[in-house]
């Protein structure tokens, strides 16, 4: 193989390319140490280890160091690990390695999503967010079922209600059509708005 490109990232960190691809990552100290000179050829062997010792044990660490600064989805960490300029077989060993552990649960974390949201957010808004950050439709659904709290949406627009200060009491037609649309907007369905502000009208 020879190296046909080695391109700057940072003051310390080099992109490096093998017959004219993207390789790896290597920092500055590395390059010297595994004799990588633009132009020049470089063995198998060399590539291998570079590959094992170097760039896939880095990126199992920053995948370690990513969950514990934060939960987060396969593909979320698949995307981070990406953004960091790992390669895919990189990629692929440090979701393995973490998930060997129990430290990456898409399951779980769709169900820890929905709990702490749905007593503030649609089930649309939540579903949306959950897809976004590639949970599959499977899981959101089983998370929903398992999180599924008697009167979630209804608590969720009472406390939208409260937070937003509406004055149901005195609010009129146009005040109550501009409710109804924000929370049409935010997902939730007509029927349940229309329920909890008419037992909020009755408590009054």
């Amino acid at each position: 193989m020879i190296v046909t490109k080695i391109e700057p990232c940072t003051k310390t960190r080099f992109k490096v390319d093998l017959d004219g691809e993207f390789a790896f990552v290597l920092y500055k100290g590395e390059l010297s140490r595994f004799g990588i000179r633009q132009g020049e050829e470089i063995s198998s062997e060399t590539v291998g280890t570079i590959r094992t010792e170097v760039v896939q044990k880095r990126a199992r660490l920053r995948a370690l160091h990513l969950l514990s600064d934060m939960d987060r989805t396969e593909s979320a960490l698949r995307e981070k690990l990406r953004q960091g300029l790992y390669p895919p077989d990189a990629v692929d060993g440090a979701i393995e390695y973490v998930r060997s552990f129990g430290y990456l649960d898409d399951a779980r974390y769709a169900e820890n999503y929905v709990r702490s949201r749905q007593g503030t957010k649609s089930r649309k808004e939540i579903r949306a967010a959950l897809l976004q950050k590639g949970v599959s439709e499977e899981q959101i659904s089983l998370a929903f079922e398992l999180c599924c709290e008697e009167g979630g949406e209804e608590e969720a627009v009472r406390r939208l209600i409260r937070k937003k200060g509406y004055d149901l009491r005195s609010a009129d037609d146009a005040q109550m059509q501009k409710i109804y649309g924000f929370f049409a907007r935010k997902g939730f369905r007509c029927e349940t708005v229309r329920q909890v502000i008419q037992n909020y009208n009755e408590d009054a």
